[in-house]
């Protein structure tokens, strides 16, 4: 999955930008908070060596006293309104307070410690108060409004004339409109939603860290791989336990779905997973869930929509919450058939095999890898020793560096926020500095699980001042050995190239302005550039030129390859089921129009029902852990992967015809596309790139579900 910035604060990506005063704070040991001066490192990277846990709430303090000073010089200017006096001083009103909520929110979704649960809880509010201090100025409302109105006067540039748009847009879904009564009551709906985030993503981590599967008799652990259960010797070593543990981590729980042939501790661990947040007890979801949408409505009536999924959807490409539901049906009606063959396909190998039992959720995994086996003779344990995570970085820099002419170079002395966290500098073909790459690869038990793309720091160039981006992509894959380097799977390969994507979008990024800047796109065009990526980690012409075996420095065989690239469909029914059910569940979610009766299983069960799911298949996500959209930015826009991916396939098509590695193409891409962010209208990016809009049927067929 993207960048996951999962805050409210970027829900308004708003007001945050200021020059950062040279203000410090003194501790009774006359110590400066890192956080409130200028970094002193190369193009401002962050000063991770010098931060505490106890700095974020004093910075945050002022950099909200700096936002409101701001605001209130912007008000009170006494001139006529134009872009340069108005638009741009609140591009830059709240750079404090955003970029030390740019540094707290990646950290607490890695490396959280109780005194930053502490500070994130006090900070929401202050959140809010923030947004409401800007979008509900009347006065500089105001002075927006005039700008809008007479917008095609103005001798805007096209990129000044998009971030004028947004700006009307936030400040009109920010509350300016209101009368004073709903504005309070808009306020204390925001303030909520902030705590029940907070709450619901606490939940899935602490159960998530709180289940260990702890099996004593190797005899039950037949057929999981040589790494799996060395890694579960060292997890349960550490947790001071006889024999192997497991956990609902991705990298331990699918692996163990796959190869375990005790069907009932499959059947354990896949009920742990899929039961979070649904138990009953001091982590349950549910009422926490029914509330998150009750808000989320009437803060939509109050805005004048219909329902949430309508206020959300009007600035995206979709538009409106039928366009992006056609295109999960229009997808769903092949994929489900597609996934009944492949469920009749596996209960035929139970039978064969002499099994009195029907195929189960928990089982799909299991012979899943059974039927892949027989079908194409490739056994996924096969492929690992070919995709270590240092090979598969590699080739997603070769790719990058060769498409659009830019060069990564390891940086080994820039402070991190942990250890395992790398470094690298992303250079243009001058050997001018673009951007700093980090990556932060491990699990570890404070991560939230996932993988996604954030900014340490944003780009811009206007006034006067300008700064390039400084990027991280998080990851969970498994920790090294003392024998055996973090060995991936294709998924966890294809993650790799998709997060990547994410960071180049972040980090060739060439716009004037953050609120148009990088990844600041709707959410169903963002993932279009991580989602491309993915397409050369499986080309054949590419894993030969990356997938080595990390033992003996092979290449991975043509013979393998062949096998991969035959298989490549295999198993897409179930995921494409899996995961547009989860669009659609996301969907039914937030175009309900009442939810005084709500059950959360009720509903799940009557989607179910609705769509004709069958019981072998889950949702991607349910509701009581579907963290992108009760804690990040996808709600109602879980769509998004799906619509993008009719973009990414289609442009992909485009390298095909002309050449995967063409750099006449890439360069086109690059400018048409990653380094324009949101500075125009998309759609006419895409077709300057294309030359034509894109088609669906790209999409289809790369998922086998048309010929």
């Amino acid at each position: 999955m993207i960048f996951l910035q999962n805050k409210q604060f970027d829900m308004n990506k708003t007001i945050i930008a200021a020059a950062v005063a040279a203000v410090t704070f003194m501790s009774c040991s006359e110590r400066t908070n890192p956080l409130l001066v200028e970094s002193n490192l190369p193009y401002g990277a962050v000063e991770f060596d010098k931060i505490r846990s106890t700095d974020y709430m004093p910075a945050f303090e002022e950099g909200l006293r700096q936002l409101k000073a701001n605001i209130d010089a912007i008000a009170a200017c006494a001139d006529a309104p134009t872009f340069q006096n108005t638009i741009e001083p609140l591009e830059s009103c709240d750079r404090l307070f955003g970029n030390v909520g740019r540094i707290f929110y990646n950290l607490m979704e890695t490396d959280a410690d109780d005194i930053m649960h502490e500070t994130e809880e006090k900070e929401i509010p202050m959140e809010n108060e923030a947004n409401s201090y800007v979008f509900m100025n009347e006065t500089i409302f105001n002075r927006i409004k005039q700008l809008y109105d007479n917008k095609d006067n103005l001798g805007l540039t096209v990129e000044q004339m998009e971030v004028l748009k947004k700006y009307y847009r936030r400040f009109v879904t920010g509350g300016a409109n209101l009368n004073e009564k709903d504005k309070a009551r808009f306020v204390e709906i925001q303030n909520r939603l902030g705590e029940l985030r907070i709450k619901y993503g606490n939940n899935n981590l602490d159960e998530s860290n709180a289940y260990v599967l702890n099996v004593t008799d190797i005899n039950r652990l037949k057929g999981l791989p040589q790494d799996q259960l060395e890694a579960a010797a060292a997890r349960a070593k550490e947790k001071g336990l006889e024999g192997w543990a497991f956990n609902v981590q991705k990298p331990c729980w699918i692996p163990f779905l796959q190869f375990c042939q005790d069907r009932d501790l499959r059947e354990q661990m896949y009920k742990a997973y899929y039961s979070r947040g649904n138990n009953n007890d001091q982590y349950d979801n549910k009422e926490i869930v029914k509330e998150t949408l009750q808000l989320r409505l009437e803060l939509a009536n109050l805005l004048g929509y219909e329902t949430f999924a309508d206020f959300v959807l009007e600035d995206r490409m979709a538009k409106t919450p039928k366009a992006a539901y056609d295109l999960l049906m229009e997808i769903w009606k092949y994929a489900l058939p597609q996934a009944k063959r492949e469920r009749d396909e596996m209960q035929k190998i139970i039978d064969a095999e002499g099994g009195k039992f029907k195929l189960a959720a928990w089982d799909w995994w299991y012979y899943a890898e059974k039927l892949r086996k027989q079908k194409y003779d490739l056994d996924e344990s096969q492929l690992t020793p070919y995709f270590s995570l240092d090979n598969v970085r590699k080739g997603s820099f070769m790719v990058a560096e060769t498409l659009f002419g830019i060069k990564f170079q390891k940086v080994d002395n820039l402070p991190v926020y942990n250890p395992t966290v790398e470094t690298w500098e992303c250079l243009d073909a001058d050997g001018s500095h673009l951007a700093y790459f980090y990556t932060d690869c491990f699990v570890r038990s404070t991560k939230r699980q996932g993988a996604w793309m954030t900014n340490f720091t944003d780009e811009y160039n206007y006034a006067g001042q300008s700064q390039r981006p400084t990027i991280v992509n998080v990851c969970n894959f498994s920790v090294p050995t003392d024998t055996l380097p973090s060995l991936l799977s294709i998924d966890d390969a294809r993650t790799v190239f998709h997060e990547f994507g994410h960071a180049l979008h972040g980090m060739l990024t060439q716009c004037h302005y953050p609120t148009v800047s990088g990844t600041a796109t709707p959410n169903d065009f963002v993932e279009m550039c991580s989602q491309i990526m993915e397409h050369w980690a499986i080309d054949p012409s590419i894993l030969k030129q990356y997938a080595f075996h990390y033992k003996t420095g092979e290449v991975i065989p043509d013979e393998l390859i062949a096998k991969l690239q035959n298989a490549g469909h295999f198993n897409t029914g179930f995921e494409t089921v899996e995961l547009v059910g989860a669009a659609l569940l996301d969907m039914e979610y937030h175009m309900l129009k009442d939810y005084s009766n709500f059950d959360d299983q009720k509903f799940e069960d009557e989607i179910s029902a609705k769509l004709g799911m069958i019981p072998e298949i889950e949702y991607r996500y349910r509701g009581t852990f579907f963290s992108h959209i009760f804690t990040n930015d996808y709600c109602a826009g879980y769509y998004s992967y799906l619509w993008a991916e009719v973009l990414d396939c289609d442009a992909f098509q485009c390298f095909k015809e002309e050449g995967l590695l063409n750099p006449e193409t890439g360069k086109r891409y690059r400018q048409n596309i990653l380094e324009k962010g949101s500075s125009d209208d998309l759609m006419k990016l895409y077709r300057q790139f294309r030359g034509s809009d894109p088609k669906v049927e790209s999409m289809l067929r790369n998922r086998g579900l048309i010929n």
